[in-house]
Protein backbone atom coordinates (compact mmCIF):
# COMPACT_ATOMS: atom_id res chain seq x y z
CA UNK A 1 0.00 0.00 0.00
CA UNK A 2 1.16 3.34 -1.04
CA UNK A 3 1.02 6.03 1.53
CA UNK A 4 2.34 9.63 1.95
CA UNK A 5 3.22 10.69 5.40
CA UNK A 6 4.76 13.87 6.88
CA UNK A 7 7.19 12.45 9.33
CA UNK A 8 10.27 14.53 11.16
CA UNK A 9 13.81 14.34 9.74
CA UNK A 10 15.43 13.72 13.02
CA UNK A 11 12.92 10.47 13.88
CA UNK A 12 13.52 8.99 10.90
CA UNK A 13 17.21 9.51 11.21
CA UNK A 14 17.23 8.11 14.65
CA UNK A 15 14.84 5.10 13.73
CA UNK A 16 17.34 3.97 10.60
CA UNK A 17 20.40 4.77 13.37
CA UNK A 18 18.47 2.36 16.16
CA UNK A 19 17.74 -0.70 13.48
CA UNK A 20 20.26 -0.40 11.30
CA UNK A 21 18.28 0.03 8.87
CA UNK A 22 19.76 1.44 5.35
CA UNK A 23 16.31 3.06 4.17
CA UNK A 24 13.57 4.90 5.47
CA UNK A 25 10.86 2.08 4.28
CA UNK A 26 13.36 -0.56 6.06
CA UNK A 27 13.10 2.00 8.82
CA UNK A 28 9.20 2.32 9.29
CA UNK A 29 8.30 -1.38 8.83
CA UNK A 30 11.02 -2.49 11.21
CA UNK A 31 9.09 -0.12 13.55
CA UNK A 32 5.93 -0.99 12.61
CA UNK A 33 6.35 -5.02 13.00
CA UNK A 34 8.39 -4.05 16.58
CA UNK A 35 4.88 -2.18 17.83
CA UNK A 36 2.94 -5.01 16.58
CA UNK A 37 5.02 -7.67 18.34
CA UNK A 38 5.03 -5.56 21.24
CA UNK A 39 1.29 -5.01 21.37
CA UNK A 40 0.61 -9.11 21.07
CA UNK A 41 3.32 -9.48 23.88
CA UNK A 42 1.37 -7.24 26.40
CA UNK A 43 -1.88 -9.05 25.30
CA UNK A 44 -0.43 -12.45 26.28
CA UNK A 45 0.88 -11.06 29.28
CA UNK A 46 -2.95 -10.37 30.37
CA UNK A 47 -3.90 -13.97 30.37
CA UNK A 48 -1.06 -14.40 33.20
CA UNK A 49 -3.42 -16.50 35.45
CA UNK A 50 -6.29 -16.54 33.78
CA UNK A 51 -5.81 -19.74 31.74
CA UNK A 52 -6.74 -23.08 34.38
CA UNK A 53 -4.33 -25.83 32.54
CA UNK A 54 -5.20 -28.34 35.06
CA UNK A 55 -3.15 -30.69 33.00
CA UNK A 56 -2.49 -34.30 34.28
CA UNK A 57 0.88 -34.89 31.98
CA UNK A 58 1.03 -38.89 33.43
CA UNK A 59 -2.56 -39.24 32.02
CA UNK A 60 -1.25 -37.24 28.32
CA UNK A 61 2.02 -39.28 28.24
CA UNK A 62 0.21 -42.46 28.28
CA UNK A 63 -1.69 -43.07 25.64
CA UNK A 64 -3.37 -45.90 26.00
CA UNK A 65 -5.19 -44.28 28.87
CA UNK A 66 -6.65 -42.21 26.65
CA UNK A 67 -8.26 -44.87 24.06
Amino acid sequence: MKTTIDLPDELIEKAMLATSSKTKIEAIKKALINIIELEERKKLINFRGKVNLDIDLDILRDRKALL
